[in-house]
């Protein structure tokens, strides 16, 4: 179950996913409650008639990763968010699709491992919605780094309290899986917590 303040603030279990509706203009933030932890974000027009994508965002971009001051665009080329701040050591991925169930098997778990892919989904359907695909996300706070032609797998390098912001350029589904991995070292092998925190508009 979410877990809502008075300041806007959403807990987002480890290993679960949360949503929430942010309208044009308003930010939102996602808060590496104790460090260390990856976090799969997902936004989609209100409408869910577009989603972000990774892929054409570092086309917009020329970037492999995000940088503040930057917009991440939809499967239309539109912006949908824009990196505002950044309080973690600023290590985001633009490449890794969410894990799901058939990345599990590969990786020898048993069935019913969770899973970001699954998360997404079960997050729309809490908000009266659905999407018919799992987008790549944007995986914040994931340290992927690219030497030569590979990549490399490295835990997050978040603090506790480390966030990063967006600001909504559209009415927009915002998502948050904290990502359940612990088969990859990328949360430390002990998935935690996150948190969506709501923000006034600039």
């Amino acid at each position: 179950m979410e877990t809502t303040t008075a300041e806007g603030r959403m807990v987002v279990p480890a290993r679960t996913g949360r949503g929430v509706r942010v309208a044009a203009g308003r930010r939102v933030s996602v808060v590496d409650l104790e460090g260390g932890q990856v976090g799969d974000v997902f936004a989609f027009t209100a409408d869910m008639s577009e989603h972000l994508s990774a892929a054409h965002t570092r086309a917009a971009t020329d970037r492999l990763f995000p940088a503040q001051g930057r917009h991440f665009v939809t499967d239309r080329r539109r912006p949908i968010l824009a990196l505002v701040s950044d309080t973690s050591p600023g290590r985001h991925d633009m490449l890794i699709p969410a894990c799901d169930p058939a990345r599990y098997a590969s990786l020898g778990a048993e069935p019913g491992h969770p899973s970001c892919a699954e998360n997404l989904h079960r997050a729309l359907a809490e908000l009266g919605t659905a999407s018919p695909l799992t987008p790549q996300p944007v995986n914040v706070f994931m340290h992927i780094p690219v030497d030569g032609d590979e990549l490399r797998w490295l835990p997050a390098t978040t603090r506790p309290g480390d966030a990063i912001t967006f600001q909504a350029v559209v009415d927009c589904v915002f998502v948050v899986s904290a990502c359940p991995q612990d088969l990859v070292d990328i949360n430390g092998g002990d998935p935690t917590p996150l948190a969506i925190d709501l923000l006034p508009a600039d």
